[in-house]
């Protein structure tokens, strides 16, 4: 009898062990992130790769991201946001020109040379996606991270110098923006997701592209096309991107993985991620440098004319913005004052 109760007694507590065992693996989370750009990419690598290990080291291991890229979940890139919204994947990064329209306050960052530091302008953009976006455009998904990149230049299959030699070329667009941008120069804009860009190349659909020096690494621009222009002082434009996870997903986290989320995201996170993607443009320049390649960078009063060029689309964006109930010229304003404060 004493041999039955006891061997009852071991039964129950390993029950009670691998019943408090499930309870604890039921807590474990996996992510699906969610992206369209090839692994060994600039920002998969030295961002999304960077912030997945912290959050799954955070979280004791608790959390599981794993990750999907060049759209292995399938779809194509313009579908990556509603792919977070709809739970098709948990996290996904994307450019928020994609989805042209949606979210028109984060275009203040993509007008014509409106950013110079990469650093300066994703800490204004969390700053203003928290006060005037997260509870209004974005409040269908939980954002962990707005940026930009450093700054995007013209790659072309000519020497490009003034507007007028954008005439007639046709030129990726990577937003709405830049596309009325290539317009105003005579050019004829294409959209084309990133990673179609070295097709589009080749086979001579397009005769150049707008891009920032980073990403030329992966989609080896610099063997595809010789002539590179630069600008002085602002950037000719940035896009814009946001690391998305879905709302259900992140409320379903129990609140310490969910602190493990928040203390991973934010402010110095896009600031991280921002300054990464700027940071790398100095070896991707090399290689152009290095195969031989022209790159003209322009002086200030030659920049100055493809400012001048740019006006009437800010005009255009306020009054566009004044449309929807938004106070363009405000967003300016303030977007403006946050990057000058940066670092003072």
């Amino acid at each position: 009898m004493m041999m039955r109760r006891t061997i009852m007694g071991v039964a129950a507590a390993a029950l009670a062990v691998g019943m408090s065992a499930t309870g604890a693996l039921a807590q474990d989370v996996t992510l699906r992130m969610h992206q369209f750009l090839p692994p060994q990419a600039n920002v998969p690598k030295q961002v999304l790769d960077v912030w997945a290990d912290k959050v799954q080291a955070d979280s004791g291991d608790r959390i599981k991201v794993e990750r999907y890229p060049s759209m292995q979940l399938g779809g194509k890139p313009p579908e990556l946001m509603d792919q977070a919204i709809d739970g098709v994947a948990d996290i996904v990064w994307t450019v928020v020109g994609y989805t042209p329209g949606r979210y028109p306050s984060t275009e203040v960052f993509e007008l014509p040379f409106m950013v110079t530091d990469a650093r300066a302008a994703s800490s204004a953009y969390w700053q203003m996606f928290d006060k005037h976006m997260k509870d209004t455009e974005f409040k269908d998904v939980h954002i962990l991270g707005t940026w930009v990149h450093g700054p995007g230049l013209l790659h072309t299959n000519k020497e490009v110098r003034t507007p007028a030699d954008m005439q007639g070329l046709k030129i990726r667009g990577g937003s709405r923006l830049v596309n009325q941008l290539l317009e105003t120069t005579g050019a004829t804009p294409v959209g084309m997701p990133v990673p179609a860009i070295p097709e589009g190349l080749s086979k001579g659909v397009i005769d150049g592209t707008t891009i920032p020096w980073e990403v030329t690494t992966a989609l080896k621009v610099s063997e595809l096309v010789k002539n590179h222009t630069e600008f002085s002082g602002s950037a000719l434009y940035t896009l814009t991107f946001v690391l998305a996870m879905n709302k259900d997903k992140y409320e379903s986290l129990p609140d310490d993985l969910k602190k493990v989320i928040d203390d991973n995201s934010g402010l110095e996170f896009s600031v991280f991620a921002g300054g990464t993607q700027a940071d790398a443009d100095g070896l991707a320049r090399q290689i152009a440098v290095d195969l031989g390649n022209n790159i003209v960078t322009l002086s200030d009063e030659e920049t100055q004319v493809w400012r001048e060029t740019a006006q009437p689309i800010y005009d255009a964006w306020v009054a566009d913005m004044n449309g929807k109930g938004i106070d363009g010229q405000a967003l300016i304003d303030e977007a403006k004052s946050l990057m000058d404060a940066y670092g003072k």
